[in-house]
């Protein structure tokens, strides 16, 4: 069994196709700019839509720790008390609340998958699972993709890289193409803004090289953070030096994931920060293309 907080059909951006891709819950990172939050945890947790609450108090009377209480009509979310029972989301009458999480069996989530084989077949797509970090629960991503070789699906994984390697053997023979995020060039700003170190990174990499094992390399690009020429330079030559990437993408930074952050009781440190404009876009993928470009 696994845990899973969305299942998104008819996905365009996930690899190659028309894909289904499957969100794991859990992540061994902190990514400053991440739009996904609910995804840290490995288990279930609450969610909470203050535009959506009225007061009505009906989560507070069945909660049996307290998570909910009203301060002059002010709805407070006491977080790090909730067991994530789910009787406030069940209860509450205007949507307000959510438990972000599922659990799943890889049948129950491949009979999802199979309902968009045809879709598949006719565009090159498949199956892309994403996270949080899909890595972190290992078992459950090998019996899913195992499943999905023997339907005969294109397999995508998106990942941070930072796999251990026993269990990256076992996924280069079920993976036919890595997602895999190149985050900051520079050891210390990887790790104030993610806090991750890059040594498990290199060595992912250096051994999806080895194996001829099929990458996209994908920048997500923060501005004033990693938009920098020096970090697209070695992102192209990181591709020089790595046959089995295939290309690099650059993902934008955008906004709407900074509500979430408040939803699930976390502080956002981005919160002033717009999305990435037209224009930043396409000065940051004409810096990537002449650093290609070159030879």
């Amino acid at each position: 069994m696994g845990i899973i907080f969305d299942i998104q059909r008819c996905s365009y951006h996930d690899g190659p196709g028309i894909r289904t891709t499957i969100f794991f819950k859990g992540c061994q990172l902190r990514c400053a700019w991440c739009h996904n939050p609910e995804s840290f945890l490995p288990g279930p947790q609450l969610q909470y839509f203050s535009h959506r609450c009225t007061g009505c108090r009906a989560c507070a009377a069945v909660c049996p720790h307290h998570v909910h209480t009203f301060k002059e009509g002010v709805h407070q979310v006491h977080y790090s008390d909730c067991t994530a029972c789910g009787l406030c989301a069940e209860r509450c009458p205007n949507q307000a609340l959510k438990l972000i999480g599922q659990e799943m069996s890889a049948a129950q989530v491949m009979d999802v998958i199979k309902r968009d084989r045809s879709f598949y077949e006719t565009s090159g797509g498949g199956l892309t699972i994403s996270g949080g970090e899909p890595t972190t629960q290992p078992e459950f991503l090998l019996e899913l993709l195992g499943l999905a070789k023997k339907e005969s699906i294109h397999t995508c994984l998106e990942t941070n890289g930072y796999i251990p390697e026993a269990l990256l053997t076992k996924l280069i023979s079920l993976v036919d193409l890595f997602l895999l995020d190149y985050k900051i060039t520079g050891a210390k700003e990887l790790y104030q803004h993610t806090h991750a170190s890059g040594a498990l990174w290199q060595h992912t990499l250096a051994t999806l090289a080895q194996q001829n094992a099929a990458v996209i390399l994908r920048l997500p690009i923060i501005p004033g953070i990693n938009d920098t020429p020096a970090h697209f330079e070695h992102a192209a030559q990181l591709k020089r030096d790595h046959p089995c990437i295939q290309a690099v993408e650059i993902m934008p930074y955008h906004a709407i994931g900074a509500a979430k952050w408040e939803q699930l009781g976390l502080s956002y440190s981005l919160k002033d920060l717009p999305s990435a404009t037209p224009r930043q876009k396409e000065h940051w993928q004409a810096l990537l293309n002449a650093f290609l470009s070159v030879q």
